[in-house]
């Protein structure tokens, strides 16, 4: 029988950094690094964030993550009409794709340009890859 991990057991070996200033800025080094645009989670006001490098993302908000792909997310809602959906993967169709994917526990999913979540300097950078 599977047991869920402790929380202390889930940051071992974290990367760990505090202050809302402080995470913002790790926060979209991660998603950059990871090849999402930065505007794709809200991360303001965050009081701690941290990156485990052997098994992904750890706070309120978990994820495995890989490049261009974030798989078993909990803690990240869209509103849909009037509901707040569950996002349980988002992903990038492939490395430096146009769409940006988003993927309920029930198994639907929507798509979006990936312009729709980049930032002015982004967007600008994006354009300039894909007229060369």
């Amino acid at each position: 029988m599977a047991t869920k991990k402790s929380q202390e057991d889930q940051r071992t070996g974290a990367e760990i950094v505090h202050g809302p200033d402080d995470c913002y800025d790790h926060s979209l080094k991660l998603l950059t690094e990871l090849g999402f645009p930065r505007g794709v989670l809200p991360l303001k006001d965050l009081e701690e964030c941290g990156l485990v490098r052997e098994t992904g993302y750890d706070a309120e908000v978990t994820a495995y993550v890989e490049k261009g792909k974030m798989k078993k997310m909990s803690g990240v809602k869209s509103k849909q009409l009037l509901l707040w959906v569950p996002i349980v993967e988002m992903s990038i169709e492939e490395p430096g794709g146009e769409k940006i994917y988003f993927k309920t526990p029930m198994g639907i999913g929507r798509s979006f340009p990936i312009t729709s979540f980049m930032d002015d300097e982004e967007k600008e950078k994006h354009l300039e890859e894909v007229n060369e």
